[in-house]
């Protein structure tokens, strides 16, 4: 029970209070374990004021999930200065950071929290993707992207999310680690992407030239490159040949 006086408060500004505090257990547990009565006695108020201002908590659920959605969206903002592959990099240290403060928040909304079906859930979800498809097409310069790069760039937002779900799941990758991955694996569907469609590559060779040896994208092809020279054909011989029962080299 909450002790001492009450402060009144303007309409907004209880509703945003309410909202901190709805966001802030959402962020540390799933919503479908957060009461009203807990939001109620976090935010120092009656469980009936709380209906006042919100019928139900799923109506406070999505307030709350639309500031956590523009604060995720926000995430994707980055000047457009610098190598790409540093851009991305930063891009997804933010996204982490968010991850990280909303853990099961981040994974009721992804997988499906209270408002499961909601119409409103699923359009913030959407206008967060959305967003961060726009940044990145901001980022490669394109305004009309070729079908494969609109391709690349969905899937890769959406490899983003799996993966911090997984991450949350016991961390067992560290998030450093798993940055740079992601960064990677931007580059790696766009390269697959290309060898089809010599739009996109033509785009690729002019984002790539400007990458430094040192960045994102120089590192993973310094990984490629070590990964193809410890592969089959510098353990087992030249190709074209074989090796005989004896142990012996056979054209």
């Amino acid at each position: 029970m909450t002790t001492g006086v009450r402060r009144r408060m303007p309409v907004a500004e209880r509703r945003e209070q309410l909202i901190g505090v709805a966001l802030d257990l959402f962020s540390r547990r799933s919503p479908d374990d957060v009461s009203i009565d807990e939001i109620a006695s976090a935010a120092g108020i009656s469980r009936p004021l709380v209906y006042h201002y919100f019928p139900g908590k799923l109506s406070l659920y999505e307030a709350a999930l639309k500031r956590a959605s523009d604060d995720l969206a926000a995430r994707f903002v980055e000047p457009h200065e610098g190598p790409l592959g540093a851009r991305l990099l930063r891009v997804m240290g933010r996204y982490f950071d968010f991850v990280d403060e909303h853990g099961p928040g981040f994974s009721a909304l992804m997988r499906g929290g209270p408002s499961v079906g909601s119409s409103t859930t699923n359009a913030l979800i959407n206008s967060v993707r959305q967003t961060a498809y726009e940044h990145i097409l901001a980022h490669l310069g394109v305004q009309d992207p070729p079908a494969r790069l609109e391709l690349v760039i969905r899937s890769w937002i959406s490899l983003a999310e799996s993966t911090a779900l997984i991450w949350l799941d016991g961390r067992r990758i560290p998030r450093a680690e798993l940055e740079r991955q992601l960064v990677h694996d931007f580059a790696a569907l766009a390269a697959v992407s290309a060898a089809y469609d010599e739009e996109l590559a033509a785009l690729l060779r002019r984002v790539f030239a400007r990458e430094p040896a040192d960045g994102p994208f120089g590192d993973l092809l310094g990984r490629l490159l070590r990964l193809a020279s410890e592969g089959p054909s510098s353990r087992h011989g030249p190709v074209g040949t074989c090796t005989g029962d004896d142990g012996g080299v056979t054209g």
